[in-house]
């Protein structure tokens, strides 16, 4: 029952700071106007049909003291321009213009002051300060124009202050981000320091044991001296893209994105070095459309991924790559027969795979260009990779298009 009877009470809602200000203007013009009607009688002959316009027009200006500055002071002044032309004063009255009206017309000269273009500053000042000198009794004008002076001056102190403290803000803005762009550099060169460390350290010497085996082991079959040759042309190209990968990371001046990415240009070098690791690698290619950089680098690192997988798990066994695509959609299918020997186990590994973070990464790659990727294994037997990319920049497939592995 408490919960129904608060769920009906109506929800206040919170104010901001400028809905607060807009509420205080509107209770203080409102103010303004209940001073400026009752005593205009008092100031200037007016009749009693026409005071409540004049009052208005003495007061009500304020109300675009944060929307239009310049426009309320336009209103304000010509109002000032016209009553003392128009209307005589009274006797014990002498001066041109209400108080609520000069109150006014000075509030609306200091936010004109504070937020409208310079231009418009030096019109509003230098027209209040003739309304004054010619209208004010006296010598009063001298002294009103050097009071409007010092106020439009006073004026521009603050819109200075605050431009020079929103410039500050920003320059401490950018140097935070300064600071966090080193940081990231500096924990890019850490980690390019500790991949050279451990995987570039150990590459080179798995190249250099490769090479110099057929040297150092005599009498070698040349099956054994091919297998070390594609061996070391497999690590030398490795080794060579993470020397790649480790110059972009520590590189000061340039982000990952900049540096030269492998492309659809390259899967042939791929297949290549499979064939020389062993593996009976045939190619189909279809038409292809004219792919982004991210689409043709996701396409090569799912072909790289995938024949490396059929090499580990299902050894000897025969890989079918397929490439093609058209205006919508490109397709990029690798399958693998079961294993020569040990075909339960070939699908095991595969299955491990599959849940692990090969197929993993492979999904998350395809996913971030709005793609479908499935892997598992095959009915026959074997495995297929099936990766759906869209061939426009930035579409995503929708899932009735992406087919079953």
């Amino acid at each position: 029952m408490d919960r129904a009877v608060a769920a009906a009470r109506p929800r206040v809602t919170r104010l901001d700071r400028g809905q607060w200000f807009d509420v205080g203007l509107v209770v203080v013009t409102g103010i303004l106007f209940a001073i400026a009607w009752p005593t205009l009688q008092l100031t200037h002959h007016v009749p009693a049909g026409v005071q409540p316009v004049i009052a208005g027009l003495a007061a009500l200006p304020l109300l675009l003291v944060r929307a239009n500055p310049a426009l309320g002071w336009a209103i304000s002044a010509a109002g000032a321009l016209v009553i003392p032309v128009v209307y005589d004063r009274t006797e014990d009255y002498d001066f041109p213009w209400q108080v609520v009206h000069v109150m006014v017309l000075m509030a609306l000269l200091l936010a004109v002051s504070m937020r409208s273009p310079l231009p418009v500053v030096g019109v509003a000042w230098v027209s209040t300060a003739l309304l004054f000198l010619a209208h004010a009794p006296g010598q009063d004008g001298r002294g009103w124009a050097f009071g409007l002076t010092a106020l439009v001056v006073f004026g521009l102190l603050i819109r200075w202050l605050v431009l020079s403290r929103r410039q500050l803000a920003q320059q401490e803005e950018v140097a935070e981000v300064e600071r966090a762009r080193r940081a990231i550099l500096e924990e890019r060169a850490r980690i390019a320091r500790d991949l050279h460390d451990v995987v570039a350290h150990h590459m080179s010497l798995v190249v250099v044991q490769a090479q110099s085996a057929p040297y150092r082991i005599g009498e070698l079959p040349d099956e054994a001296k091919a297998e070390f040759d594609s061996i070391g042309a497999t690590a030398r190209e490795a080794l060579n893209e993470i020397r790649g990968m480790l110059g972009v990371l520590r590189s000061d001046g340039h982000l990952p994105e900049h540096a030269p990415m492998p492309g659809l240009d390259r899967i042939d070098e791929l297949v290549e070095g499979s064939r020389r690791a062993g593996i009976a690698v045939t190619v189909e290619r279809g038409p292809m459309p004219v792919l982004s950089d991210a689409a043709e680098l996701t396409l090569y690192r799912i072909a790289q991924e995938s024949l490396s997988n059929a090499a580990r798990h299902s050894p000897g066994a025969a890989v079918h790559l397929h490439l093609s695509g058209d205006s919508e959609s490109t397709v990029l299918s690798v399958v693998n027969s079961a294993a020569r020997a040990g075909q339960g186990a070939a699908r095991a590994g595969h299955a491990d795979t599959a849940s692990g973070h090969g197929i993993t990464g492979m999904r998350d790659r395809v996913a971030s260009i709005g793609g479908t990727l499935l892997a598992g294994p095959r009915p026959g037997g074997g495995f297929e990779v099936r990766a759906r990319i869209p061939s426009v920049p930035g579409a995503t497939l929708p899932e009735s298009v992406v087919g079953p592995a």
